[in-house]
């Protein structure tokens, strides 16, 4: 799988394709995806961890429906910038997506991306903690994802 830097991201995928979005949590896995013009992410689903390949089969299946290109998977940094644990998680997650099929990949510093839904959630949309709890994970990676979109966009 080529892991690549995302400005590098366009030029590997067919134009009018649409790219997904990851936050790969300890429990969730929250998937947005792109319109073909990558210009706005949405939250697509939620989906709840159980066996790795039945993750990657319902992760395959959705870009096989949407005719995804690419993955932006969120990299949980830690504040210093340096790498920890959880983002070698994110890492693995990846090189175990590879070996069942190779996809474009790019990752993108997700910190502080689920506070900050979070807090939409709560000051903007007065959402309820079970309803926060539905939407949290796939609205994050609807952040992640619209987070590359816009770096990339002149």
């Amino acid at each position: 799988m080529p892991v690549l830097d995302l400005t590098a991201l366009p030029d590997a995928c067919p134009p009018n394709t649409a790219w997904m979005g990851l936050d790969l949590g300890e429990k969730t896995i929250g998937v947005a995806v792109s319109d073909t013009s990558r210009m706005i992410a949405s939250p697509l689903e939620l989906i709840r961890k159980s066996k790795f390949t039945l993750e990657a089969e319902r992760l395959f299946k959705l870009m096989d429906q949407r005719q995804v290109s690419a993955l932006v998977i969120g990299l949980p940094m830690n504040m210093d910038g340096t790498e920890g644990p959880r983002a070698q998680s994110c890492r693995a997650f990846a090189r175990n997506l590879d070996r069942i099929r190779p996809t474009h990949v790019a990752f993108w510093d997700e910190r502080l991306s689920t506070s900050a839904v979070e807090r939409f959630l709560i000051d903007d949309l007065d959402l309820s903690r079970k309803r926060r709890a539905d939407v949290v994970d796939r609205t994050a990676a609807a952040w992640i994802l619209q987070g590359a979109l816009d770096r990339l966009r002149p």
